[in-house]
This record gives structure tokens, sequence and C-alpha cells, in this order.
């Protein structure tokens, strides 16, 4: 028997391991520790394939004034599953993409424009606030008959060759063939399987918040590169557009230090007013920015998606994106590991979610990396070399057309579901 555990008693690591009649118990064949929007949906799509399943953690805070923006891939899965018609009234398109060069430097970029009929779809995407997808994602939760909902925290995690037990903090237990790891950055799952990572920084931090603004975004964004940093602003339903600003930590302090009509006139400042008269809507928060990547995405019956297995800064859009389609992409090999009567825990299986997932993450992770340390880097080459790509995907259609299209999905990992077809 293996045990690895998050728990902290020392006494409570030597207990037995078995379940407990005197508390709550449950045997699932899965169980998804996370109620994110990557947790919720991984939960959802196991309960819809038939898989007896339990979603493990605390509601999802309903106070998240952060926004996601849904790239049509995340939006053919969503809707694959029933659940996008309830999430698009909440929702703004984002039909066009600006990128301009606001680094002062002496090599700069030319303003591209991506728009997203060149590839005939309506829109790249779809902004949405966290509050409203978590809610919504929630509702279909509570409405899925087979997923069993228990808003406890993992307190333990007990590794068996032949299953899991998970030890919640309300008293209750779990036993489980597999257990998925969609609890974040800081994965209790991760650090019980014994999961490692490699992990870094950066000198920048991200002031996040909503603005109200006078003139229409026309469901455009607009991506700013500066010597620190992007700043983008997204559309939001109305004349409001969520903001990732993102600068050195003393600055992110300072500018949060200001009242809402100064950090508001200072925020129009750097968008070059081309919103017009800004409003602060709401709370602000910073993130330090650095990034995670686990060491492999499945192992001793646990598998990670989301956050659990990639961290990077909020750039392009790419984070819940990736999560989703660690989601689709282990939802259909589990499908598949049981038509073929495998044990859906058992390490082949694992392994083969981790040839699946690999270069995706890594080619993600990669890219976004290199975009935000080459707006850092003062080197003429490393400007250059950015200034002639961007001018590039402007004047060359064909490569344009190619950098959006990997941008919304890469070609080399589309799961079914992230092509509109069911696993089954």
């Amino acid at each position: 028997m293996t045990r690895t555990s998050t728990a902290r008693d020392p006494a409570a690591q030597e207990s037995d391991p078995s379940p407990s009649h005197s508390v709550p118990s449950h045997s699932v064949d899965v169980a998804v520790v996370g109620a994110g929007p990557s947790g919720m949906a991984m939960a959802i799509l196991l309960a819809r394939e038939g898989f007896s399943t339990a979603l493990v953690a605390p509601a999802a805070p309903a106070d998240d004034d952060r926004t996601t923006a849904l790239l049509d891939s995340s939006v053919e899965m969503l809707r694959t599953l029933d659940l996008w018609d309830a999430i698009e009234p909440h929702t703004a398109p984002l039909r066009h993409m600006r990128i301009l060069d606001a680094t002062g430097r002496l090599v700069r970029a030319p303003e591209v424009v991506f728009d997203a009929a060149e590839l005939k779809l309506p829109a790249f995407g779809y902004n949405i606030k966290n509050r409203d997808l978590n809610a919504e994602l929630a509702a279909a939760c509570a409405a899925e008959r087979g997923l069993l909902r228990l808003e406890e925290r993992l307190l333990d995690l007990t590794v068996m060759p032949d299953g899991t037990f998970l030890s919640l903090d309300g008293g209750g237990r779990v036993e489980a063939r597999l257990v998925i790891g969609a609890d974040g950055r800081n994965s209790p799952v991760r650090a019980a399987a014994g999961i490692g990572t490699r992990e870094w920084r950066y000198p920048q931090s991200a002031l996040v918040l909503n603005l109200e603004h006078a003139v229409p975004h026309h469901n455009h964004s607009a991506e700013f590169h500066t010597r620190t940093g992007p700043f983008t602003l997204v559309p939001l339903k109305g004349r409001m557009s969520s903001l990732v600003c993102v600068v050195e930590p003393e600055e992110a302090e300072r500018l949060m230090g200001l009242d809402d009509a100064a950090l508001a006139e200072d925020l129009e400042r750097r968008a070059a007013s081309i919103y017009g008269k800004m409003t602060v809507v709401g709370k602000r928060q910073i993130y330090p920015l650095g990034g995670v990547t686990a060491k492999t995405v499945g192992e001793n019956r646990c598998a990670l998606v989301g956050e659990a297995a990639h961290v990077f800064p909020p750039i392009g859009a790419q984070g819940l994106n990736l999560g989703l389609r660690d989601v689709a992409a282990l939802g259909e090999i589990l499908v598949a590991a049981r038509k073929r009567g495998e044990d859906i825990g058992a390490p082949g299986v694992l392994a083969r979610y981790e040839r699946a997932r690999r270069a995706d993450i890594a080619s993600r992770t990669t890219a976004v990396d290199l975009l935000n340390r080459s707006l850092l880097s003062d080197l003429l080459p490393v400007q250059m070399l950015r200034g002639l790509g961007l001018y590039l995907a402007g004047k060359v259609p064909p490569l344009r057309r190619l950098l959006m299209r990997e941008g919304i999905a890469p070609i080399l990992s589309s799961p079914r579901l992230m092509r509109g077809l069911s696993l089954r």
C-alpha cells in the first residue's frame, strides 16, 4: 500500500484508512477535488458519461469579479455538454483583437488587428465574469443526476493498489478508483500524489479590475504592449471592459492605493483614451506573476487538470482554456478506457493522459513565457524579432490565420469535445 497525505496531524496519518461506519462514507468511480470552472466541468462531463462522480470542495466564491475569455474551442465543448445556452447570456463576444506597441522603445511593432470573421467565426470567444460562470456551472452540478456534491475540504488522501480514500474536514470519507485534482496552483491532490513541480517568478504583478467607459468597445479587445508587460482591455456586456494591467510590483501597489477617480484617470491615460472617460467598478485585486508546471499530469491514481497542472501569466486568454482542454482530453481517455474494460486509475491510463497533454501544456507555457519576457527585454535583437513577428502577422494573411487558429485551439491537441463531437 502506498500512503500519501495532505494532513498535518501525524496521528491522523497513522489511522486506519478503511471507511468508518460512524461517519458518512461514499464509494464512487471518480472523486473530483476543486469546484472552480475546470473542476465543475470535469464533474459534469464524467457524470453525464455514466461515471459515479463526487465533486469535493467548498462552493466557489460568489463575489469573484475576475473575468475569463472562453475561446471558441471551449465554447464548442460547453455547447456539446448542453451548458452554453445558460452561460451565453452573461457573456460579451470578442470579435476583434488589437495589439498596440506602447513600449516607447527604438524598435516598435506596428498595430495589428485580428478579426474573427477572417476565420469565418462570429467571435474568437466570449468574455464572462467568473462569478456568473461559476454560478451557472454550480447550478448544472446541482441538477446533475449521478453527481454527488460534497461541500467539504480534503484533509487526507490515501492511495492504495486498487483505489483511493479521501478524508474530508466534515468527517466524511470517499472511496474512489481515480482522484482528479482541480484544486489550484497549491493543489493538495498534487502534493498528496507526490507529483513535483517546476516553478518560476517574474518581476511583475497584475492589477485586475473592471471598468465602465464612455465610448463603446464594439466587441474589440485592446492589448497594449508596455515595457512592464501587457495592459489588456477585454469587452464585457454593455460599455464595460475587464482590465489586466501588468506592471512592476511597486507600481501595482501604488495603483492599488489610489482612490477610484485617480485610478480611473491613470488607466485612461495608459489606454490612450480609446474608450474615453473611465470609471472603476467593483473591487481591485493584485496577483504576483509566476508560473508552475507539474512534472506529470497523472500518477498514483491521481490526474491533474487546470491550475493544479499548469499556471502562467494572464496573457492571451490561455489559462482556463488550457484547463478545459485538460478536462476534454481526460474525459475522452477515461471513456475509452472504460470501453476497453480497463481500470480508470491504472498507470497505463494515466500515462496516456500525460502523453495527450504534454505537448499542448509545454508549447502554451513556452509561448506565453517568451512573449512576456520579450516585453521586459531591452535587447535590440529581441525587440526586432518581436516587431518583425507582429509585422508579418499583420501583412501575411496565411500566417495571421495560422496564429489565430493556434490561439483558439492548437492543431496538435484537439479533443473531440473541442470539435463539437460527443464521446459516445
